[in-house]
């Protein structure tokens, strides 16, 4: 066995963060990605696709959070820059645990990676 096949496989570079984050008079997120495209996304998608470790599980993967439980008038009622890689979204429920890489937000908004 060589010295390249006991390094670890190099990840892919993170996503390119979007433009601009901000949360209509109707509570949706809309998200502008570089070339021009702009996405809006409910909240109840957002607040369901939460990857916090109270929201899916750390060792499987498997999600735990019950839509049921999510209100329907969900929205955020603030978002905060996490480095240069996230956001954080306070939930209008008192959740506010998940971070939003620009890779989750781009899945989110269906578009490739």
């Amino acid at each position: 066995m060589g010295l390249l096949d006991r390094m670890p496989p190099r990840r892919p570079p993170p996503a390119e963060p979007p433009e601009s984050i901000d949360v209509n008079a109707k509570g949706e997120v809309e998200i502008g990605w570089p070339g021009g495209q702009r996405v809006i996304l409910p909240a109840f998608q957002l607040r369901d696709a939460c990857p916090c470790a109270g929201c899916i599980e750390e060792g499987t993967g498997r999600k735990i959070l019950d839509p049921k439980s999510i209100p329907a008038d969900i929205r955020p009622e603030r978002v905060e820059a996490v480095g240069s890689y996230a956001v954080q979204f306070y939930w209008s429920d008192g959740h506010s645990s998940g971070i939003y890489t620009w890779d989750l937000l781009r899945q989110a908004s269906g578009l490739p990676r």
